[in-house]
């Protein structure tokens, strides 16, 4: 066995077919403005569509809360560019 694949490994394989529903979690510290933060930095990328869903969830201790945004996505790169900027935003802990 040479180990050899016939897929180029430059060829990504795509997880999903675009577009299509995908839901965005943030995590963070319970704070006025962390869902509009949240909200803000998703549309940015949204080129103008809506936000289908907004949820927010806190902690059993109130002291972190979730957001989860759903949306219509277009592409692998329009993700990529999501989580980069939502990760930057020092009040965002974690993103998934």
């Amino acid at each position: 066995m040479s180990g050899r694949s016939d897929q180029n490994p430059a060829e990504e394989v795509e997880l999903f077919n675009f577009p299509c529903r995908f839901q965005i979690k943030v995590m963070g510290r319970k704070s006025e403005g962390f869902n509009t933060l949240v909200s803000k930095v998703v549309s940015r990328h949204l080129d103008g569509a809506a936000i289908l869903d907004v949820s927010t969830r806190e902690s059993s201790g109130a002291s972190y809360v979730s957001v989860n945004c759903t949306i219509e996505a277009t592409s692998r790169q329009q993700l990529d560019a999501i989580y980069l900027d939502l990760n930057s935003e020092s009040d965002v802990l974690v993103t998934l």
